[in-house]
């Protein structure tokens, strides 16, 4: 059901640094560029992430209560990706470690641009 996801930046250059780094490292690479962003994935058929200044101009913020969930293999690369998110200068919002029950394990992160994701798997 989900095309795309778009999280906003004021700080183009460091967002992309940001992004190149981390997604490269679950094989997501730049499907294609503009002079306003980028969007990732491993596919453009499948679901991605677009990196961008807002159309309208203004400073980008991030959105309260909104949250991009990336789903990885293993709880290795859970501990991995989270470690490397906050290397790369994202802060902690809840590391890594089992929530609720059914096996799903997650670290919690934001960007430089304070918008919020986390890497999950189930098991």
């Amino acid at each position: 059901m989900i095309g795309y996801v778009t999280l906003g930046t004021s700080n183009l250059p460091r967002a992309l640094a940001f992004y190149d780094a981390l997604l490269g490292e679950i094989g997501a690479r730049r499907l294609w560029d503009s002079p306003r962003g980028t969007a990732y994935g491993n596919s453009p058929t499948a679901p991605g992430l677009g990196i961008m200044t807002p159309f309208n101009g203004q400073p980008a913020s991030a959105g309260n209560g909104t949250m991009v969930a990336l789903a990885v293999a293993s709880r290795e690369m859970v501990n991995h990706l989270y470690a490397r998110a906050i290397a790369l200068g994202g802060s902690d919002e809840g590391p890594p470690g089992p929530r609720g029950d059914g096996g799903f394990y997650v670290a919690y992160f934001r960007d430089p641009d304070g918008n919020k994701l986390n890497f999950f798997c189930m098991g």
